[in-house]
């Protein structure tokens, strides 16, 4: 069943579609290999801001129409600064700091791919790049902050920041070393050289290649197996317990974290779900991410 197809319309970078709650999102910039501009940034930022809380979306897929992915900025998309950013100013890690949420910072001096990838990493959906072909730059980065990463046999990687003289972006240098270990990060950044799915996978920056043809569709069915019968309050939880603790919590703060989790589901659907399993029946769960998370939410 698929939902208002006017529900994310609107999107000029974009193509959008619900079905079974999975969302599907295509970058749709085909001839220009999908190449990422401030405009598709703000889409992509409002779509996951609007879906985390969205309870017909369990979970979103993301994928290129074309040919390829995203082949990172386009660098002839605008005159002037490419990257969107002020270069009047002369910001200071203090502005930073202080004015983090002030407009002239946010629209003049934070980087956009970082932006996106904080809106994915506080998403409270399940999220899946089917990275389909060229995931270069900011093509790949983006995907840092996603959960899985599935690739196409042909699909082709490059961090090539070095190259143009800038820097990795998108919150990558806090995700990459954790996905796949600081030597090899230091080496793809290093280098600036362009790898194929099968690299990506024996590094485990993507979890499986699959054939060009079936690619969309693994990922759709893994995006319906991770909220199918699933409480959405529970996935949310187990989303964002995963990603905060495992990177910042003490072995203490994941049990207070954990313990408030397990104390407010335990009465709430999964209560539903112990009665279910002792009957013998699938579950009829209720809860869930848009307006029911348990109040110590945020952390």
């Amino acid at each position: 069943m698929s939902t208002d197809p006017h529900r994310y319309g609107g999107c000029d970078t974009l193509k959008v579609t619900v079905t079974d709650r999975v969302m599907t999102v295509l970058l749709n910039r085909p001839e220009q290999l999908n190449a990422f501009t401030v405009a598709m940034a703000h889409e992509l930022i409002d779509l996951f801001t609007s879906a985390s809380d969205d309870n017909a979306v369990g979970a979103v897929v993301v994928s290129g129409e074309g040919r390829a992915f995203c082949a990172g900025m386009d660098l002839a998309a605008c005159e002037g600064n490419v990257f969107g950013l002020n270069e009047a100013l002369e910001p200071t890690m203090q502005d930073l700091r202080e004015r983090y949420e002030d407009p002239e910072i946010v629209d003049g001096v934070r980087d956009l791919g970082g932006r996106l990838a904080l809106v994915i990493h506080a998403c409270k959906k399940p999220v899946i790049a089917a990275i389909n072909g060229a995931a270069v730059g900011v093509g790949v980065t983006m995907t840092l902050a996603m959960d899985v990463r599935l690739a196409s046999e042909g699909a082709r990687f490059g961090f090539v920041f070095g190259r143009l003289g800038v820097v990795p972006e998108a919150c990558s240098t806090w995700f990459l070393p954790r996905l796949v270990g600081l030597s090899q990060a230091l080496d793809w950044v290093y280098s600036a050289r362009i790898f194929d799915a099968r690299e990506a996978l024996a590094a485990r920056l993507v979890s499986a290649v699959h054939a060009p043809e079936d690619l969309l569709a693994a990922a759709q069915a893994l995006a319906a197996s991770y909220v199918s019968g699933r409480s959405g309050v529970s996935v949310a939880l187990m989303r964002q317990m995963m990603l905060r603790n495992s990177a910042e919590a003490s072995p203490d703060e994941a049990h207070r974290v954990e313990s408030l989790a397990m104390f407010y589901t335990s009465r709430e659907d999964g209560r539903e779900g112990v009665q279910a399993f002792l009957e013998k029946r699938p579950p009829a769960f209720s809860r869930q991410a848009g307006g029911d998370m348990p109040p110590f939410y945020p952390w």
